[in-house]
């Protein structure tokens, strides 16, 4: 596994190390569009730069050396925001604290949905990269501290009121 290296020198999936086609067929019934960048190249839509991944309306961009979370996040961003802002999205999703929360967590859902990943992978990632949350890991949080983030997924139907995704994006 290549990964890709933290500021910390720690290493986190890559896309790279995803089997081939599986990130593309996680997000087509949101009506998402994958788009592979080379690597060294400039990731359009990038709010970070690269490696992280970028977003320009329905498309995600990635290289070879985008971590995973990365990937997931900004696809999530897409996933969760209306369709009117979806329409207009260019490098910056936008959108409320709580919403961003609720894209934190069903990153993790969809992780356990993507071949080579998993959500515990996905969160011990997230924690290499630096996001941080009140009680000081992603599983924390995510276990415990994130009813809220949950909530608004099952209000906008993005999840089933028993924590499966619905696979649509919010309309």
């Amino acid at each position: 596994m290549a990964g890709s290296p933290t500021a910390a020198g720690t290493v986190v999936l890559a896309c790279r190390d995803l089997p081939s086609g599986g990130l593309a067929r996680l997000l087509e019934p949101f009506g998402l569009e994958l788009r592979e960048v080379p690597e060294g190249a400039p990731i359009p839509g990038s709010y970070w730069g690269a490696p992280e991944a970028g977003i320009r309306g329905a498309i995600l961009f990635v290289r070879p050396d985008t971590p995973v979370h990365s990937a997931l996040h900004e696809a999530c961003h897409l996933i969760c925001a209306d369709a009117a802002r979806r329409r207009t999205i260019d490098t910056d999703a936008g959108g409320t604290d709580l919403e961003e929360d609720g894209v934190c967590y069903f990153q993790i859902v969809l992780a356990a949905y993507l071949p080579g990943a998993g959500a515990s992978r996905l969160m011990a990632d997230m924690d290499s990269w630096g996001y941080s949350f009140r009680l000081g890991s992603t599983r924390a949080w995510f276990e415990r501290d994130a009813g809220d983030a949950r909530a608004w997924l099952v209000d906008h139907g993005l999840l089933t009121p028993e924590g499966e995704p619905t696979w649509r994006a919010r309309a």
